[in-house]
């Protein structure tokens, strides 16, 4: 079977899942459609429909798109036999039905951005940074009834610097998961791949979870934490969604300040955890037990994000204050 007559569905939302279409339009491969969410409502009103980044690549390059709110609808599922599928490929989408991922001859296969069966769950380049990994990575496996367990087909690893955030991560993972899936695809044409259970994979380490992050889960935990823990969980939500914590006045007032960027300072000290020390011009650094978090790049509710100088600048934030 030549690439142009393997007939394609592509389903996937973010930005994330855009660099993998694009491999696939411009590598000529026959996608007959794209499946992504429906526009979702922005704005102060919520009057106004955004199309997903997936969506706009597909139409912008006249590929059909689907838009179902539920997966198991009838008409949706009509639309897709319609399309007479013999592959799907999955990239940042939802959980599909046993009726979905089961409908084309050649299956279903995901994109994962991690290393199964490690991080197995909806934010897995963010864990696996909170949790001090030097190393991640992309696999491409066959669904089925459970998330993230199918039969694994290839792995890409990569290295994780002490300087990367979630957005340098995800920035490098996107561009070889690109990759990755045309090369998924080119093997599952030739017929050479041997998909392994994710059982057979022998790991050393303890299993970890991705689960979905919400606004609690990005809550600095101050106390008892050390200095390297501390500084990965900033850096594995940075940009997005972003950690935070509230700085709180002598007088006893707190404002919320999400933190995206902080640095290491290890040494001995006699101050109490949470405690702020500043000079009021070039530095703010928070007291934990081993050491010092110098916050680095902050931001108030309502305003930018902006460096620490351009913080105290505008602010009187002094060693009177604390965090909690």
């Amino acid at each position: 079977m030549k690439k142009e007559d393997l007939r394609i569905v592509y389903m996937g939302t973010p930005d994330f899942a855009v660099e993998a279409l694009r491999r696939l339009v411009e590598g000529g491969y026959n996608v007959v459609g794209v499946v992504t969410m429906p526009d979702k409502a922005v704005g102060r009103h919520h009057d106004t429909l955004q199309a997903s980044p997936v969506k706009r690549y597909a139409v912008e390059h006249g590929l059909p798109v689907l838009q179902p709110e539920k997966l198991k609808n009838e008409d949706f599922l009509a639309e897709l036999r319609a399309l007479h599928a013999d592959l799907q490929i999955v990239v940042a989408f939802r959980m599909l039905p046993e009726v979905v991922w089961s409908m084309p001859p050649c299956g279903t296969f995901n994109l994962h951005a991690a290393l199964l069966p490690q991080y197995r769950g909806a934010a897995p380049i963010n864990w696996a940074i909170i949790n001090g990994e030097t190393e991640t990575g992309i696999t491409t496996f066959f669904l089925d009834r459970d998330i993230d367990t199918g039969e694994v087909i290839q792995q890409v690893r990569v290295p994780i610097s002490d300087t990367d955030d979630a957005e340098a991560v995800h920035d490098r993972l996107m561009l070889l998961g690109g990759e990755l899936v045309v090369e998924t695809v080119d093997r599952i044409i030739a017929g050479t791949i041997r998909p392994v259970p994710q059982e057979q994979m022998t790991t050393d380490a303890p299993l970890h979870a991705a689960p979905k992050i919400f606004k609690d889960t990005c809550r600095i935990d101050w106390q008892g934490k050390l200095l390297k823990p501390l500084y990965d969980f900033v850096r594995g939500l940075s940009p997005y969604p972003a950690a935070w914590t509230e700085l709180v006045a002598p007088d006893g007032g707190a404002q919320v300040l999400k933190v995206y960027r902080t640095e290491k300072e290890f040494v001995s000290h006699e101050q109490e955890t949470g405690q702020v020390c500043t000079d009021g011009k070039t530095y703010l650094k928070i007291a934990v037990k081993d050491g010092f978090l110098h916050l680095c790049d902050l931001q108030l509710a309502g305003k930018k994000r902006m460096p620490v100088a351009d913080f105290l600048r505008g602010s009187r934030v002094d060693d009177n204050y604390k965090v909690r």
